[in-house]
């Protein structure tokens, strides 16, 4: 059972990552099934295409483009699944959907295809109330390309407006870019704080 284009995966866990444990008791955190925010991420492959090959394994997990698992509302206000529902909790998932990717819950994610991972920085101006700096980040997840230019994870970059995406990712707010998105390459100050704020802890997987 292979699809030709797509490949087949299931979600870890529960298809929404919307609860926590608050004193020993099971807390709903969001009830609303179009919430990106509340939508798990994490899934593991069960079948890879068979028109390409790519480094993605059978087995591997792999981070989603949220529109995977999520369920929606149609016209009649019936809860439909996703066009990529295929049957008994496995889904189909096009190769843009996909982010990262690796071996075992204890190795590191890879990045794939030509995406990035940003960590964004604390904010310590006192003259705003933005809580992070803007358009600034740590590079966590970089790729092949963005090597060639001698930008390293690790690195100070800056990138453009408007095509980040957000993710949580082992617990950590992580913003995913494309490698042209990243125009500048800064030297640290040495006062520069990550910031992760505290829902980024409240889900049980990465989404």
């Amino acid at each position: 059972m292979r699809s030709v284009f797509s490949f087949i995966i299931k979600p870890i866990g529960e298809r929404y990552d919307n609860k926590t444990i608050v004193d020993g008791k099971e807390l709903i955190l969001n009830t609303k099934i179009e919430s990106f925010k509340s939508v798990n991420n994490l899934a593991e492959v069960i079948e890879v295409p068979l028109a390409y090959s790519t480094d993605i394994k059978k087995g591997d997990l792999i981070i989603i483009h949220h529109n995977v698992f999520r369920r929606f509302y149609d016209i009649k206000g019936i809860q439909k699944d996703s066009r990529s529902y295929f049957r008994d909790n496995l889904y189909f998932c096009d190769i843009d959907q996909i982010y990262l990717y690796k071996s075992d819950s204890h190795a590191k994610w890879k990045t794939f295809g030509d995406r990035c991972f940003i960590k964004p920085l604390k904010n310590t101006s006192h003259l705003s109330l933005d809580k992070e700096q803007s358009l600034i980040g740590i590079l966590k997840y970089g790729n092949e390309a963005l090597n060639k230019l001698k930008i390293s994870e690790g690195d100070l970059v800056g990138y453009t407006p408007l095509g980040e995406f957000e993710f949580v990712v082992d617990g950590q707010l992580l913003y995913c870019m494309k490698s042209n998105d990243i125009v500048i390459k800064y030297e640290y100050k040495g006062n520069e704080v990550e910031y992760n704020p505290c829902w980024t802890q409240s889900g049980v997987g990465a989404n």
